[in-house]
């Protein structure tokens, strides 16, 4: 049996992995003519770790991420009303790692060469169009270092993915239009600076309108005692309409966001400094788009952001793409024959995922940030904390996107 996938991202080079593991041919075919380590920092949840630690890969990925010890939440005049242990920290058997996308990127991209072979990692060959013939799917490249020479490539089934902009998904779905845009905007840099919290905590401040997120994603200190940290500025940017499509290159005005986070100054962290220590910032539309009813249709389906793009909320992007890859793998295991794997696959993903779309755009955990803001605009006392109705909402989120301690433990 051969698999087609197309994409060479974290979800297409990790269920590449997960197939030849099983022993199953596989070719990826990437569109960019050289992988490279772009992007900033995302965290990796328990959950998708589980299946990373399978794959025999969690030494390597400890070597160059931070394990995250807790994630704290903070009003906008810098004051605590939340606080968590995370990954082990919390009693899961698998960590929670923050790390540099680029990096993890690379790691997979290097592992997966050297698993399948660098023959079978197509890169500079964008995806045209594909067809079923009876049991066969036949897929059309133009092979960007040939002068666009269309490249033809047989299999016994066909994964798309290929990201928020899927070609495979325009084909099963031509009319769906572009992604939708939240109307929120991302700023993301990274920054060398001391230490902030446990040195491995992950901070959220503020709330939806204007939100940072701020964790460390270097292991190591330098010689002068800085971490490498990740920062994310969410700001809601109604006027700024033209935001379309995700593009992680676009660079930003630091002036501007030194301005709007120039009192976002506390004992423990100052954001305005961060800021200013960032080399490039970027700007990055918060978008998605609607679930999708159906990912497989015969010998051809979905997985990750092809499948299910979805805000950055949560900390579920990356992490989701991860599980589909091991639903599809247990899927073929456990089924007679791949047509009855591909549809239950189907059957399990689409509304495991759908609920993680929906609910990140219902503000998924931080919505604890808007209601600390909407009933204490002017800050709160500790008395005025409602700690349950908090605990409330942090257990359902983790319950919907699949890492709920007790439930998590249970699997190997």
């Amino acid at each position: 049996m051969k698999v087609i996938i197309v994409g060479g991202g974290i979800g297409g080079l990790t269920t590449a992995l997960c197939l030849h593991k099983i022993g199953i041919e596989v070719k990826v075919f990437e569109s960019v003519s050289e992988i490279k380590p772009l992007g900033v920092g995302i965290n990796l949840l328990p959950h998708c770790v589980r299946v990373l630690t399978n794959l025999g890969l969690e030494p390597k990925i400890g070597k160059i991420a931070v394990e995250t010890q807790d994630l704290v939440y903070f009003d906008k005049f810098g004051k605590k009303f939340w606080e968590e242990p995370r990954g082990r920290f919390a009693g899961y058997k698998w960590q929670q790692f923050s790390i540099h996308r680029g990096e993890f990127q690379m790691l997979l991209f290097e592992e997966t060469q050297k698993i399948i072979g660098e023959e079978n990692i197509k890169t500079s060959h964008h995806l045209q169009s594909f067809e079923q013939i009876g049991e066969k799917v036949v897929a059309h490249f133009t092979n960007k270092n040939a002068d666009n020479q269309i490249f033809t490539e047989e299999g016994d089934f066909l994964i798309g993915a290929d990201g928020i902009n899927s070609v495979v998904r325009k084909q099963l779905y031509p009319n769906e239009g572009p992604p939708k845009f939240s109307q929120n905007v991302l700023y993301r840099g990274t920054s060398l600076m001391k230490p902030f919290l446990t040195g491995a905590s992950m901070a959220m401040i503020g709330h939806l309108r204007q939100k940072m997120v701020v964790y460390p994603i270097g292991p190591k200190l330098d010689e002068n005692g800085d971490q490498l940290i990740n920062w994310v500025g969410n700001l809601k940017e109604n006027d700024r309409m033209g935001f379309l499509e995700r593009d992680w290159n676009k660079r930003s005005d630091k002036k501007r966001l030194l301005e709007i986070y120039k009192k976002w100054q506390f004992d423990w962290l100052n954001v305005h400094d961060m800021i200013d220590k960032s080399e490039a910032i970027y700007e990055f539309p918060m978008s998605d788009r609607d679930p999708l009813p159906q990912w497989t249709f015969g010998r051809v389906t979905l997985l990750g952001d092809a499948a299910h793009p979805m805000y950055p909320i949560g900390s579920n992007g990356a992490s989701q793409a991860i599980l589909d890859a091991d639903a599809l793998v247990n899927a073929i295991v456990e089924e007679a024959d791949i047509d009855a794997a591909l549809l239950r696959y189907d059957k399990e993903r689409v509304p495991a995922t759908a609920k993680v779309v929906l609910q990140n755009r219902q503000k998924g955990p931080d919505e604890i940030m808007d209601l600390m803001e909407d009933r204490f605009p002017e800050g709160f006392t500790e008395d005025q904390i409602p700690h349950q109705e908090l605990e409330t909402i942090m257990s359902r989120y983790k319950q919907i996107a699949g890492f709920d301690v007790q439930s998590l433990n249970q699997k190997n």
